[in-house]
């Protein structure tokens, strides 16, 4: 019974908070719940002996590239050398908890969000080149200039509760309730890649959590320093040279968007932006 009650007490706390919510210069928030995830598994392909195969062109018992009919077989201890060689380059990751409920930005701060709260706008893909900018994310950004905007929201909405999501709290938004990573069909569909410049926030699909533009458009700060690694570690570092980005931008490519990808500024520049967490508050 107590147990039972626990449970109907974290449901009522759940109903209690809005879903969503927008702040006083348009930002739009999606609340996120806590949950499970487990980051930096990375399991690379290599070559599979299949018993089973009838092509002419490769024989039962012959070695094969996964899911290429038409690659030359390999042979046993090519098989062999080429499994070794994934398994060293694999990596099993680690199981992460996000305790607590966050509201994170339902898009990623746009240039009109910027200009409104700081009066003007940084970004490369301006007014200046682009008729409706407004709409696009804002870019050109260091991670310096994000705790500026941030403090400045804080202060005109008298509160603490806007700051960088933390990588953990970034991928797991991100991921929308995946386990697994994404598949090039779903970066075509949700993922804002190519072009010359970036594109007006939420033209592509929303993710299971119904945020826009997690993967491409721009990279995105987040408030953990980099590890000079190509994953995370289950503790983040307290220092460093730089600052992790996610996420990808228009001008990547399905390898690196991706929500496993764990890169560091300051990038580009002209591609590199943000959106914001912001804290539940017991006075909402």
């Amino acid at each position: 019974m107590f147990l039972w009650f626990l449970y109907l007490c974290t449901i009522v706390v759940s109903i209690a908070q809005e879903m969503h919510f927008s702040n006083s210069i348009g930002m739009e928030f999606v609340l996120i719940q806590p949950g499970n995830f487990r980051v930096g598994e990375f399991k690379p392909p290599y070559p599979i002996a299949d018993d089973t195969l009838t092509s002419s062109a490769l024989k039962p018992n012959r070695i094969m590239w996964m899911g290429n009919d038409m690659a030359r077989p390999y042979n046993a201890a090519e098989f062999e050398n080429a499994k070794q060689m994934a398994i060293a380059d694999g990596s099993d990751g680690f199981e992460v908890k996000i305790e607590n409920a966050f509201y994170i930005g339902k898009f990623e701060v746009t240039q009109d969000q910027w200009k409104k709260l700081m009066g003007s706008n940084p970004s490369t893909f301006s007014h200046d080149t682009l008729a409706n900018a407004g709409s696009h994310p804002v870019e050109n950004v260091s991670w310096q200039d994000v705790q500026r905007f941030l403090k400045a929201l804080n202060q005109m909405e008298k509160t603490k509760r806007y700051r960088l999501p933390y990588e953990f709290e970034w991928e797991y938004a991100a991921r929308g309730g995946k386990t697994n990573d994404i598949t090039w069909a779903e970066i075509n569909e949700s993922a804002q890649l190519g072009g010359k410049t970036t594109r007006p926030v939420g033209q592509k699909m929303a993710n299971a959590y119904g945020l826009y533009d997690m993967l491409g458009n721009v990279w995105e700060w987040v408030n953990d320093f980099y590890n000079e690694k190509i994953f995370a570690d289950p503790i983040p570092p307290k220092t460093g040279k730089c600052h992790v980005l996610k996420g990808a931008s228009f001008t990547g490519d399905v390898k690196n968007a991706t929500y496993m990808t764990h890169a560091a500024g300051p990038g580009n520049g002209w591609d590199v932006g943000f959106r914001v967490v912001a804290e539940i508050i017991e006075d909402r």
